[in-house]
């Protein structure tokens, strides 16, 4: 499926308007994740970062959509929204099925030549190269609920209402089918460089899995840990929005010109 120009607005949504020559933020959410989920975020770093949120189909004001139940997929059809505005510095971060898209998308950009990657930031992930077998998507409707309340990043509202919660259901279920089916390809390694944001405690991601980011870049490397577990940034937003600020910063020394 295609992206016809004009269709960014569908795609990404904006919570403040930044300054004209800020760099851009694409923040891509988890499974079953959507565009508001980062909009506290958003109200920090904006007007010094230009913070665009993903939103996928088949949630909140684009359920009427197909969804879309494959990483390639997904991954291709952001790519072709992305583009479709015009060059611009831009930095991918995503959290845990968002860091396999920014990856992926850097792949895509970095092939394409579509628009000046300063960097990825990948949160809450194990880094593609490393394989776990997950069969969640395969639960029944009871177990893809035990699911997402286990790793508390669902807000409590949704968990309690049975009627909205139901509706949810059908996009969290291809979110997992597409993160749990994803195979990584190996390749080359991207050019730019990598920062990795993880909590300590994530029984999803083990510190191991979250260094091997390392091994996906020829460029620079970073890694932080804070203190909770898969959503560790839910109560973590000062030091998150802080290493983000940080990356950003070291990602536009690493790209800048040399002084004479």
């Amino acid at each position: 499926m295609s992206v016809a120009p004009g269709q960014h607005d569908t795609w990404f949504r904006r919570f403040g308007q930044a300054s004209p020559d800020a760099v851009k933020l694409v923040a891509l959410p988890h499974a079953g994740g959507s565009a508001p989920y980062f909009m506290p975020l958003a109200r920090v770093l904006t007007p010094e970062l230009d913070v665009v949120c993903a939103q996928y189909p088949g949630r909140q004001d684009r359920h009427r959509e197909p969804l879309v139940d494959t990483v390639d997929a997904l991954a291709d059809q952001l790519y072709e929204a992305l583009i479709t505005e015009p060059s611009r510095r831009l930095v991918l971060f995503g959290h845990s099925m968002g860091a396999v898209l920014a990856y992926e998308m850097a792949r895509r950009l970095e092939r394409d030549g579509g628009g000046e990657l300063l960097g990825v930031i990948a949160s809450g992930r194990r880094s593609p190269s490393r394989y776990r077998e997950e069969t969640v998507h395969q639960r029944d409707d009871d177990g893809l609920i035990a699911e997402i309340r286990e790793l508390s990043g669902t807000d409590p509202g949704v968990l309690d209402d049975e009627e909205l919660l139901r509706m949810v259901l059908p996009a969290l279920r291809a979110d997992y089918r597409a993160i749990e089916t994803y195979q990584h390809q190996p390749g080359d390694p991207l050019r730019s460089p990598i920062t990795t944001l993880t909590g300590e405690s994530d029984a999803r991601v083990s510190l191991e899995e979250a260094r091997a980011w390392e091994e996906l870049t020829s460029g620079a490397f970073r890694f932080q840990s804070f203190p909770g577990g898969h959503f560790y940034l839910n109560g973590q937003q000062a030091a998150v929005t802080q290493a983000i600020r940080d990356s950003v910063t070291a990602f536009q020394e690493t790209t800048a010109p040399a002084q004479p």
